[in-house]
């Protein structure tokens, strides 16, 4: 069974091959049905350095790689714009 792909926004990569990555969703409140967006931070493998902040990434869950480290960043789906 092939590993689901999450997209993520990169927020930090000031560490060595690990950036810190958010994901967000979104969840209808069930008194009144407004919608609440949620975010989660999560540290994720970046083996080549590839990802910057801004940056959109596709990363899939693995093996612990350290204490906080639970995913690994496939690929960069979408680069940052550059101001």
């Amino acid at each position: 069974m092939a590993k689901a792909e999450v997209l993520a926004k990169v927020v930090s990569h000031k560490m060595d091959k690990s950036v810190v990555v958010t994901t967000e969703r979104k969840v209808r409140e069930a008194m009144y049905g407004k919608q609440q967006r949620f975010t989660s931070r999560f540290m994720a493998h970046d083996e080549h350095n590839e990802a910057k902040v801004g940056d959109i990434v596709a990363m899939v869950p693995s093996r612990p790689l350290s204490r906080r480290k639970r995913w690994v960043v496939t690929r960069v789906v979408t680069k940052a714009k550059i101001v």
